[in-house]
């Protein structure tokens, strides 16, 4: 009885030191695969993270060419706001293998088609680029032409307006008196206001080449001591002024020296003692002046 006592408590102390094993095996097996899920999970995470730096990138590229260059292309908007849709979407699902996988597959397709896109916007940017070139380089020349124009217009201006002031007849030798006329005909000076019966201004036009030839009026302005204009007292309006002038006449001047005299026919209350001054025009040009004095 002692004996199988002895045997069965042999067998009971084998059968704890079994279980024993087994359960310390279990631990070490459960250790082990917890370990493992663990590191597979932070391994998991880690390739979820650079997926989602790839992504990140990806959208930063798009960006800088979009910025850098203004591009509006609705492709290479489409393509940049699908990364962004499916960077939103990585960062809310839970890492797993086959997912990974999906979204790996997902951006190798969206580099290739980043390649492709950005090829074609180099193309539009360098295209872009020369036109805005040569549309600069048109602008300059058209500047420059317009400069040109503007600088020749002033030259022909300033040329014309040389020319117009070389071609006035000069007058010279201009006197004014006060006359007397003769039945006759004859025709005397004098000095006193109450003997005359008219007043003369003769000059002589000075030759000149540039001035146009043929018909020409002279204007001749009397103004008395009262300053008042004597004779027609006519009223003449050109391009650039307008005056009152005493007599007029017409002259055919073909560019040489040419002596001409004008009456002017006064009444008495004109004549008056003291200073008269006298303007010669040539149309609108004033060309020569003088001074009398009447007692």
């Amino acid at each position: 009885m002692s004996a199988v006592n002895e045997n069965q408590g042999g067998k009971f102390k084998i059968l704890v030191g079994v279980l024993s094993l087994l359960l310390i095996a279990l631990a070490v097996y459960t250790i082990t695969l917890f370990n493992d899920s663990k590191t597979k999970v932070s391994n998991l995470e880690s390739q979820k993270v650079e997926i989602e730096r790839e992504l990140e990138s990806l959208i930063a590229n798009y960006d800088e060419i979009i910025k850098d260059n203004e591009i509006k292309d609705k492709e290479i908007l489409a393509a940049r706001e699908r990364i962004t849709v499916l960077l939103d979407s990585v960062k809310q699902a839970q890492a797993n293998v086959n997912l990974l996988d999906r979204y790996r597959t997902e951006i190798d397709r969206l580099k290739r088609e980043r390649t492709i896109l950005f090829k074609r916007a180099d193309s539009l940017i360098a295209a872009n680029k020369r036109l805005l070139q040569e549309r600069d380089s048109t602008y300059l020349e058209l500047h420059n032409s317009r400069t040109l124009a503007d600088s020749i217009s002033r030259e022909n201006e300033s040329m014309s307006e040389t020319i117009k002031r070389a071609s006035v007849v000069k007058a010279r030798n201009l006197r004014g008196e006060a006359v007397i006329i003769r039945k006759s005909g004859k025709v005397l000076n004098t000095n006193r206001a109450s003997r005359a019966d008219k007043i003369r201004a003769c000059f002589t036009l000075v030759a000149n080449d540039i001035a146009t030839k043929g018909n020409r009026t002279l204007y001749l302005q009397v103004t008395n001591p009262k300053n008042n204009i004597v004779g027609e007292r006519a009223f003449i309006q050109f391009e650039n002024g307008s005056f009152f002038y005493s007599a007029s006449t017409n002259v055919f001047y073909e560019n040489e020296e040419l002596d001409v005299c004008i009456l002017v026919d006064v009444s008495d209350n004109d004549l008056i003692e003291g200073n008269y001054n006298f303007n010669l025009y040539d149309e609108e040009s004033l060309v020569a002046t003088t001074s009398m004095e009447l007692k």
